[in-house]
């Protein structure tokens, strides 16, 4: 599965900011923390605050907080603001046979690969992948420090 940029960019603000709740973080800091275009990633956090999962804050030190439900909110429900999700096959548009049955279950195929990867990203909420994160993180650490 390839995720297009809106989806991609918007994960990685998501996460971030639901890391930690309390704290705000501009555009910016965001796009420079993940190598990313700072203008594609404010069109991104409008849609975010749009969709209620972050809150943008005014004023000095203004930026973006999370603002939805850590164990509740999917990577579905990230994703499906950006992306459909479904599939389809490429049959050159000069093809007369689209009701051939070759055709007709390869589309029943790939509808059932779309919705186990709809039902897959429907089971992974933010905090199951944070903690993902976090053990990846102190795994990582800990044998940098067994190293002499």
């Amino acid at each position: 599965m390839k995720l297009n940029k809106g989806s991609l960019f918007a994960l990685f603000a998501v996460l971030e900011l639901a890391s930690d709740s309390a704290r705000q973080l501009s555009t910016t800091d965001i796009a420079e923390k993940y190598g990313i275009s700072t203008h594609h990633l404010a069109k991104v956090m409008r849609n975010l605050v749009h969709a209620g999962l972050v809150q943008a804050v005014r004023g000095v030190g203004g930026g973006y907080r999370f603002a939805g439900n850590v164990s509740r909110t999917t990577l579905l429900d990230v994703i499906a603001l950006f992306e459909t999700l479904e599939s389809e096959l490429d049959v050159p548009n000069h093809w007369s046979h689209a009701g051939d049955p070759i055709v007709a279950e390869l589309r029943s195929i790939t509808k059932e690969i779309d919705n186990l990867t709809k039902a897959v990203l429907d089971t992974i909420t933010l905090e199951t992948a944070l903690k993902s994160t976090r053990r990846s993180t102190e795994a990582a650490a800990g044998a940098a420090g067994d190293k002499p």
